[in-house]
């Protein structure tokens, strides 16, 4: 992908330079719930964060999980500030393309609903994208880097620990930098689901029939968000050879069949919250393909 160092970071919230305490308060249960929690989404690529109150994904309010701990300042985070100093920060040049990445999506979804007006809005609201390590407090309570990058609806803000990405590219076989843009892309989806109302709707019909079934479809609607974003920057000549295969072996490698596989355990439709391989480079490509946010409708769609 073609990108350039230096762009403004009004939208991001540097946190690696803040220790959280791994102590969580769960109304009426233990901190080694969180863990098991946290173990289980990110063996099986299932969010269950959102059972407790935690964001991951595209959903998941407050009240369940309470932030328990104070925050403290790491060795080597710049003083007075957030984050890590430049000068002794070995990521500096990804925290340089997450910035130009986060920029470009919002000021594209600014753009592209001023000229669609999807769902009848028209004006973007700028989101925050929160880098941390490890652990953070969230408007949706404390949360790990074990359930991977998440959406919080109630702060508006997306997460991501970097060692994502290593994950992505090491364990699940899908490196490349615009595999890397479509992880924030779908997290900023999720961001598009909380101004259309989407996500409220969601909460209200959901039931433990059908919370799976909702579940994916706001995930795949998700990805297709991001493939509008991925048309928008091919238009502009920001992608280059293989870009695109990037984020299809991005989105093969994180569907639920495939992260089932991969944790030695038959593959069940029934318990999918992402949707599997398949459905998620198809909605991604859907939006690639037209550009347009009005493709997006899965809640509508009778086959996923």
């Amino acid at each position: 992908m073609k990108w350039t160092p230096g762009s403004r970071r009004d939208d991001i919230e540097d946190r690696r330079g803040v220790r959280v305490s791994k102590g969580v308060a769960i109304g009426g249960g233990s901190a080694i719930v969180v863990v098991i929690v946290a173990l289980v989404s990110q063996v099986l690529g299932v969010d269950l964060g959102g059972l407790f109150g935690g964001g991951g994904g595209g959903g998941g309010g407050g009240g369940g999980v309470q932030p328990a701990a104070q925050e403290t300042r790491v060795p080597g985070a710049a003083s007075g500030s957030s984050g890590l100093d430049p000068a002794h920060d070995p990521d500096v040049e990804l925290v340089d393309f997450v910035t130009f990445v986060i920029n470009d999506i919002q000021d594209t979804f600014t753009k592209q609903l001023a000229e669609q007006r999807p769902y009848g809005h028209a004006d973007y609201q700028r989101a925050k994208l929160v880098v941390f390590t490890e652990a953070v407090n969230t408007a949706c309570g404390q949360s790990s880097s074990a359930v991977g990058p998440f959406y919080c609806p109630p702060d508006g803000k997306a997460y991501i620990d970097l060692s994502f990405y290593r994950d992505l590219n090491q364990r699940f076989g899908a490196p490349g930098d615009f595999a890397q843009a479509y992880v924030l892309a779908h997290e900023l989806g999720h961001h598009l689901q909380n101004l259309f109302g989407i996500d409220d709707d969601v909460r209200r019909k959901t039931t433990r029939a059908n919370q799976n079934d909702l579940s994916v479809r706001q995930e795949l609607q998700a990805d297709c968000f991001a493939g509008v974003w991925a048309a928008s920057a091919n238009q502009r000549a920001l992608l280059e050879m293989g870009d695109a295969k990037e984020a299809l072996d991005a989105a093969t490698a994180i569907g639920d069949d495939r992260l089932q596989k991969m944790a030695g355990r038959q593959v069940n439709q029934e318990t999918w919250t992402h949707g599997s391989s398949e459905q998620r480079v198809r909605w991604f490509t859907k939006g690639l393909e037209s550009g347009r946010f009005a493709v997006c409708d899965t809640f509508s769609a009778p086959r996923l």
